[in-house]
């Protein structure tokens, strides 16, 4: 499957930011929108068969939200969405993650969705402001996740192997790197974030260093994938770089009991282990100057009904940018979104 049958491979038509009037027509008339539709529908089943399998259960959720996630860590450049709904000021969501937390005390094999986030940052070759998120929570901790998200995207990639391989291996010239995820039987690669550090750190540019916090930059995932593997994990973060809701990863607090997945172009996934003591929640807060009272009832939460869960998040339009061998996101999704100028389906734009 992994060798092309043609060399004329095929391509996205150039309308994610076209003010053409008939651009959505050249969408629906392109074989790459077709091959995507049909990959977005593998992708959705594969994540319902393995979830269900694992005894997790997929709940309703409201796509509207009072308590942002993402924003809350000072290495996030995202915002939230606020929205007026029936005269209430309320947000889109960002993530499903609180959410899920909650469905895990009414569904305590865990919970599952795939459904839309909503960011508020200029969409660029490898963000999007709003997308779709196959998210999960389950019992156990970050050991627990990062088992569970090996064999989720080993199953996606099998599945779109089996049903499309040869489709995709024609119309883009390979699928060798889809290949070589399925095939995996060992876990993949796993440091930590002083590991990757040491690992990619002399080379400016790879390392974000705010005095308090540090984090990696595309460049530094894009390095550590050609230096380590092409599939590695880099776990426990500067406990400042990731959201307050990380577990601590040591006695002192300094790094996040969190996990990132780098493939194809840097993080795909993302996760971690939440705080299961009320006490260590409420420290966190403090420390990543969280207002406590905003989030009362997720404090509350967590002392009413403690529990042991870890999550993660996925953005299946880079799962999909990794699957076509492609370089800019702005081409996978079926109906554009984008904070530009767009001609139907009609865009909410920026003013």
């Amino acid at each position: 499957m992994s060798q092309p049958q043609s060399l004329a491979l095929l391509a996205p038509p150039a309308v994610h930011s076209s003010n053409d009037p008939d651009a959505f027509v050249t969408m629906l008339r392109s074989p790459w929108y077709s091959l995507v539709a049909d990959l977005y529908d593998v992708i959705e089943r594969t994540t319902g068969e393995h979830a269900r399998s694992k005894g997790l259960k997929n709940l309703p959720f409201p796509l509207t939200t009072r308590t942002v996630t993402c924003p809350n860590a000072f290495g996030s450049d995202s915002e939230p969405v606020p929205v007026t709904v029936l005269g209430v000021d309320t947000y889109l969501p960002d993530s499903m993650q609180f959410a899920l937390e909650y469905g895990c005390r009414l569904s305590p094999g865990g919970c599952f969705s795939i459904l839309p986030s909503y960011r508020g940052e200029i969409p660029d070759e490898t963000h999007l402001n709003q997308y779709t998120h196959s998210e999960a929570e389950i019992p156990g901790g970050l050991d627990d996740m990062i088992s569970y998200v090996d064999g989720y995207v080993k199953a996606l990639a099998g599945a779109v192997l089996d049903e499309h391989g040869d489709r995709i291996a024609r119309l883009r010239g390979t699928t060798a790197h889809v290949e070589r995820m399925a095939a995996r039987g060992a876990p993949f690669e796993r440091l930590t974030f002083e590991e990757a550090v040491r690992i990619v750190g002399d080379v400016d540019g790879c390392v974000r260093d705010e005095g308090s916090w540090r984090t990696l930059t595309r460049q530094g995932e894009r390095l550590l994938m050609q230096r380590v593997d092409p599939f590695v994990w880099v776990d426990h973060f500067d406990s400042l770089a990731v959201p307050f809701y990380q577990a601590f990863g040591d006695d002192a607090g300094r790094t996040a009991r969190n996990a990132d997945l780098y493939f194809g172009l840097g993080e795909i996934v993302g996760g971690g282990e939440r705080h299961s003591d009320v006490e260590l929640l409420r420290k966190s807060m403090a420390r990543h100057d969280v207002n406590e009272q905003e989030y009362a009832w997720y404090v509350r939460m967590r002392k009413d009904l403690p529990m042991v869960t870890a999550g993660f998040g996925m953005g299946i339009e880079r799962f999909l940018m990794w699957v076509l061998s492609h370089d800019d996101i702005r081409d996978v999704p079926l109906i554009s979104r984008l904070n530009e100028p767009a001609a139907f389906p009609a865009a909410v734009t920026r003013p």
